[in-house]
């Protein structure tokens, strides 16, 4: 299920902060910052899967070197409280490709720029190799400027107001929700409503560290993971309950699809639903393999190939009955073969004493035989009975003096 996340910061020369060293950790590069005089080098930061620059039309030329870009951006500030840069952090679903990943954060990005006419960074992130493997991200930094043909001019104070600024970010969250809503419906992995729920809770910089080491110390010791901060345990919580409703809903899938085509192959409901619970559970043994063709799955899942699946099938045989004597076999064993002869009309003397005693245990299987034996067998009762009334019908009519000329 795909995380919706946005959040929106600020670069402030208050907090020590500037926009060239936001710029260059956030990309992996090295940048020179002249105010300060500072070399802010991040080129051995790893993880950084895409960089681009966006600007306005009229944009000077060097609005996309990097380098001169954040330097101006640093150089049109003059205030020692100034707010350089703001970010836009972004969650990616991981459900969709890299390309339509990249492909919706360049969108949100080019709207950033024709609705306030900023310099806008993009930096695309991997997950961190130590924590979730779904977490695609991506940092937006922006300037806090107009960039107009000589330069940066006024400030965006739409988002710095406290009366419009909310609303801003908000419509911006929509349009961020429409672009992820149209990636997945294109993907065809999840529907759009998926997304209509609430975000998930952000554990910060200190608890998500604190909960990264004590997840590789639990990898090293060969332990379950336990989460050591209060918000750890209820992310962790709630990603395992997503998780379990989506293996769910896989195994309903898969036993719903298997259903259908043992009925549509001819398969009673019985043997049907056989087949059904073993596809669902052969799910974990077959979770590391790569998936192939349904209807390759599904001929593993009832030994039989697909040439046996198309062709026709003779009539007077019961398949179901047939189904179920090799389930019953490949599956319980000795206490199988004993069910299995006595569908065959044996009895418990037959099979010798040993299996006499494990026949008379009630077993699972036993049960459905005798299930699926008695409406037959109270057929043939009641054939025999009407035979032998016809017979004594017809030895009535032989003795009858009235009836013979």
């Amino acid at each position: 299920m795909a995380s919706y996340h946005l959040s929106v910061k600020t670069i402030k020369r208050s907090a020590g902060r500037s926009a060239t060293a936001a710029a260059a950790y956030r990309v992996g590069e090295r940048i020179e910052c002249q105010r300060e005089g500072r070399v802010h080098d991040y080129t051995r930061k790893q993880g950084v899967e895409e960089t681009f620059i966006l600007a306005p039309k009229d944009a000077p030329d060097w609005a996309t070197d990097r380098s001169r870009l954040w330097n101006e951006v640093e150089a049109s500030e003059t205030r020692r409280n100034s707010v350089t840069a703001r970010e836009w952090e972004l969650a990616l679903p991981s459900e969709i490709s890299a390309e339509d990943r990249s492909q919706i954060t360049r969108d949100f990005a080019q709207e950033l720029v024709s609705r306030y006419g900023v310099a806008v960074d993009v930096a695309i992130h991997a997950p961190h190799r130590e924590g979730d493997q779904r977490n695609h991200h991506a940092h937006v930094l922006t300037s806090t400027r107009k960039l107009e043909a000589d330069g940066f001019t006024t400030k965006t104070r739409v988002l710095d107001s406290a009366k419009t600024g909310g609303v801003e970010i908000e419509q911006m969250r929509g349009l961020w929700a429409e672009l992820q809503n149209r990636a997945l419906e294109r993907g065809d992995q999840l529907s759009a409503e998926e997304l209509d729920r609430d975000p998930e809770l952000k554990l910060g910089p200190a608890a998500n560290s604190m909960e990264r080491r004590a997840k590789a110390m639990a990898e090293r010791q060969g332990r379950e993971y336990k989460p050591v901060t209060e918000r750890g345990a209820v992310v962790h919580a709630a990603r395992q309950a997503r998780a379990a409703f989506r293996e769910m809903r896989e195994r309903l899938d898969i036993a719903r699809e298997t259903y259908g085509a043992e009925r549509d192959a001819g398969q009673g409901r019985v043997s049907a639903g056989l087949a059904a619970l073993r596809a669902a559970t052969a799910k974990d043994r077959d979770r590391d393999r790569t998936p192939d063709d349904f209807r390759e799955r599904l001929a593993r899942v009832v030994d039989r190939s697909r040439d046996e699946d198309d062709s026709p099938k003779p009539e007077g045989r019961n398949y179901a009955r047939e189904r179920l004597k090799e389930i019953m076999e490949k599956d319980a064993g000795r206490d199988g073969q004993s069910a299995v002869h006595k569908l065959d009309g044996y009895s418990e003397y037959d099979l010798g004493e040993d299996a006499g005693r494990a026949a008379r245990k009630p077993s699972v299987n036993g049960r459905l035989k005798d299930v699926l034996n008695k409406p037959r067998e109270k057929l043939e009762i009641e054939e025999e009975r009407d035979q032998e009334k016809e017979v004594e019908k017809d030895r009535d009519i032989d003795r009858d003096p009235g009836l013979s000329h």
